[in-house]
């Protein structure tokens, strides 16, 4: 038999969702009566096929089991934690980096008091957390080791853990365990935890909720002819394994979101696949972010109306995101993205 994954499809929002749900004619995604859907697609490797949900009694008995334990993961209430609310969309991650030579905004934020000062009006904009990082990450980018990462973020840690929630961006278990202890209340490590042997032990011994993203190789060498059988299948696989290993080791909490790690190790096709299809990761049962902030697909769809900032398209991405259920946006225009959302809602309501 082949395998089948489960992508939840046919989105409904607002009060109209919550008057579906009542009347039984969609579920709830986790629990959000706000959004809830009427449709699966069943996806092989070979095949798709959407199906309603009223017409699951007329598929085999081993599929309905398998589709019924997935609808379980899919529909139930995700619990909070770092100041994220998973029964409301989408929460704000800020970005702020501390590097001299990230993607986008490197240099103008990597002193303390810039940096203090930005985080602050991210947070007052509407943000749930900041993810402060102290080494670019962008394709081509060369590591740096440990004592220059810590040096770079070190002070602003200091100064923004005690007055909000504050993820910490790094491959590095000796980083994440200072971090912690300066009050980091999240992890986010874009290598997958692959990076460093040692940090999954940092990561259970303090049991603090962390980010698996997927990324194809190294920053240096990411972007080398990245190559997939099917992207969305696989990357689904890969976080598959990588719980079933977490499980296997004594982490047992679900504080854990999943990132597809749109751009890293991927080719324009591939993101737009992974965008396109990125409510099939609901099924793992997690809350799911996507980074989707300024990337090269951005400039590589809009051509000669590409901008430096990228506005226009992180804003326009962000809410076919939110549509299909993503939990949390990572973004480095914090407010241009809640106006984008707030404008959106309230169109919903007319």
């Amino acid at each position: 038999m082949s395998r089948y994954y489960t992508r939840v499809c046919n989105f409904y929002y607002g009060n109209l969702s919550k008057n579906l749900v009542k009347k039984k004619k969609s579920l709830p995604l986790h629990g959000n009566n706000k959004i809830s859907f009427d449709q699966i697609e069943l996806i092989t490797r070979k095949s798709r096929k959407k199906i309603s949900i009223k017409k699951l009694n007329n598929l085999s008995k081993s599929l309905k089991k398998q589709i019924k334990f997935d609808l379980k993961r899919i529909t139930s209430k995700k619990k909070n934690f770092a100041n994220l609310n998973f029964l409301k969309l989408p929460n704000v991650m800020g970005v702020l980096n501390l590097t001299p030579d990230s993607f986008s905004d490197g240099g103008k934020f990597n002193k303390k008091i810039k940096g203090t000062n930005h985080a602050i009006q991210m947070f007052s904009s509407g943000a749930n957390i900041i993810d402060v990082g102290g080494e670019s990450t962008r394709p081509g980018s060369k590591g740096v080791d440990a004592k220059v990462e810590w040096k770079r973020i070190n002070k602003i840690l200091k100064s923004i853990c005690n007055k909000f929630p504050v993820s910490l961006d790094t491959r590095k278990s000796e980083i994440m365990e200072k971090g912690i202890k300066f009050g980091v209340k999240v992890i986010n490590d874009v290598s997958g935890l692959n990076y460093d042997s040692k940090t999954t032990n940092v990561l259970k011994k303090y049991k603090i909720p962390f980010i698996v993203q997927h990324s194809k190789g190294l920053p240096e060498n990411m972007q080398n002819n990245p190559n997939y059988k099917k992207e969305i299948l696989d990357i689904y696989d890969f976080f598959e394994k990588k719980i079933k290993f977490l499980r296997s080791i004594g982490i047992k909490h679900n504080n854990i979101i999943i990132d597809p790690g749109i751009g890293f190790g991927k080719k324009l096709k591939h993101n737009m696949n992974l965008i396109s299809n990125i409510s099939i990761f609901h099924t793992l049962g997690f809350p799911v972010l996507v980074g989707n902030s300024r990337k090269k697909f951005i400039k590589e769809l809009s051509g000669i109306n590409d901008t430096k900032n990228r506005t226009g398209g992180t804003v326009a991405s962000s809410i076919f995101l939110m549509m299909q259920g993503v939990q949390i946006l990572r973004v480095h225009e914090v407010n241009e993205i809640l106006q984008g959302v707030k404008v959106f809602n309230r169109l919903l309501q007319n």
